[in-house]
């Protein structure tokens, strides 16, 4: 008698389907595999890459977390409503995407203790006069992501006091949302308050105008049967905000933006289209010369000079990059005024500076270098005696810029072989420095 061969095929499919699904690994289990996988979100605040590496602050924390635990980071990125699912099905051992912490969410998903407060605010156009307060909410259409906190909130105040017309977006994140906003695609977007913050970088014609809920706070989430990976969570972050690390990550992607006014952002992304195209090519190529980011150089310059090549500081420093007239004579420039020896000369000097620091690791390098940059090699050395003194390690740009300011101060420069600096200015040099980066990042890389 002949078999029908599909007979046995359901018993081969059962067999087959455990194969099939995640594995929904413990703590012990994702200690013991090496590897630790996070669910995040593909943005500016969460996650991104840039030049072949990882970026964002939640993935700093994430990969901060995995070493901290001893193990290898694996990022996956589901759309923003199907984060829970994926976690819930162990496709993912934690999300780390600044989820807000509420109520309907802790029904299926259990949160560690939170690591940031924020707080929803309604985001304009700075050229709109017409909303200032709640019931100008009144007969607009708001516009806010699908399954997130802002939509819960939103249908609260409908429920409440509010008409207003609430527009679902499933796959456009809140970042897209705020870009639609400056450009007058649409009227109005809710935001939390530290991507809101972020995007005005990018995004200099948007207003925070006021708050549609109370103060919040962010935290990761875990599957309900994972109190052990919870507690290890709560006890990490206890640890990073100690050891100031949780704030070192914080900065490197929140601070600086209130140094900034609204002319200060718009002038800069004006002159990125009518100024820097004079000078891109030679910055790319004097920067491959030696190592650097252009995008950090061209950075650099616009603080210098604004790229215009006849600057003049009231310290008497010229050109593009602002050169004093002992470096010009050690970098053997003749005339600082001219834009491609102030742009040569500026690297090739930057470039020494750098190579000084040689027990300095990965991108506090290139920092410690701006500063001296703009204060000086050697008040820079003198700060970093401070940062021992204090117990901190002068390594690290995150100490450089708590001791730096110190120089100000008798009962320190007093004792410092360099004697006074202006040791805010650097900070805050560096600082502008990086926010520029980070808007030529998003804007020409």
């Amino acid at each position: 008698m002949k078999r029908n061969p599909y007979i046995l095929l359901p018993f081969l499919l059962i067999l087959l389907l455990p194969c099939c699904s995640p594995h929904k690994k413990n703590l012990s289990e994702i200690i013991k595999s090496g590897k630790i996988t996070v669910i995040t979100s593909n943005n500016a605040n969460c996650y991104y890459t840039y030049r072949n590496s990882a970026k964002g602050f939640e993935y700093e924390l994430a990969e901060a977390f995995a070493e901290h635990l001893g193990v290898k980071l694996k990022v996956i990125t589901p759309a923003w409503y199907k984060m829970t699912s994926a976690l819930n099905k162990g496709k993912g051992d934690f999300i780390a995407a600044s989820l807000t912490i509420t109520l309907p969410r802790k029904k299926t998903i259990d949160f560690s203790n939170p690591y940031l407060s924020i707080q929803q605010h309604v985001i304009i156009h700075k050229d709109n006069k017409d909303i200032k307060k709640l019931k100008d909410l009144n007969g607009k259409t708001i516009h806010v992501r699908k399954a997130s906190s802002y939509q819960e909130k939103l249908q609260e105040l409908a429920e409440e006091k509010l008409d207003i017309n609430l527009v679902l977006h499933k796959k456009v994140p809140t970042e897209e949302l705020i870009r639609m906003v400056a450009e007058k695609e649409i009227e109005i977007t809710i935001a939390d308050s530290n991507v809101a913050l972020l995007n005005r970088r990018y995004y200099p014609e948007t207003r925070m105008i006021f708050p549609i809920e109370n103060k919040q706070s962010l935290g990761w989430a875990v599957r309900k049967e994972d109190p052990e990976l919870l507690k290890e969570i709560n006890n990490f972050f206890n640890i990073i905000k100690e050891n100031g690390t949780f704030n070192e990550i914080y900065n490197r992607y929140y601070a600086g933006i209130n140094i900034f006014s609204y002319l200060d952002l718009q002038k800069f992304s004006e002159r990125l289209e009518t100024r820097l195209p004079k000078y891109k090519a030679l910055i790319k190529q004097e920067s491959k010369k030696y190592g650097f980011d252009w995008l950090l150089i061209a950075a650099t310059i616009y603080q210098e000079s604004y790229f215009q090549p006849n600057a003049k500081s009231y310290t008497g420093v010229r050109g593009l990059m602002q050169i004093t007239q002992q470096t010009a004579l050690e970098m053997g420039i003749e005339n600082r005024l001219d834009p491609e020896e102030s742009i040569k000369g500026g690297i090739k000097y930057l470039y020494h500076l750098y190579n000084r620091f040689d027990k300095i690791d990965g991108f506090d390098k290139i920092l410690f270098a701006l500063a001296s940059y703009n204060v000086g090699y050697n008040h820079v050395r003198d700060a970093q005696k401070i940062a021992l003194k204090k117990e901190l390690d002068p390594h690290k740009w995150v100490s450089l810029k708590q001791v730096l300011p110190l120089l100000r101060f008798p009962e320190y420069y007093q004792d410092a072989k360099y004697g006074y600096a202006r040791g805010t200015e650097p900070v805050r040099y560096v600082e502008r420095i990086l926010v520029y980066y980070d808007i030529l990042k998003r804007s020409l890389s």
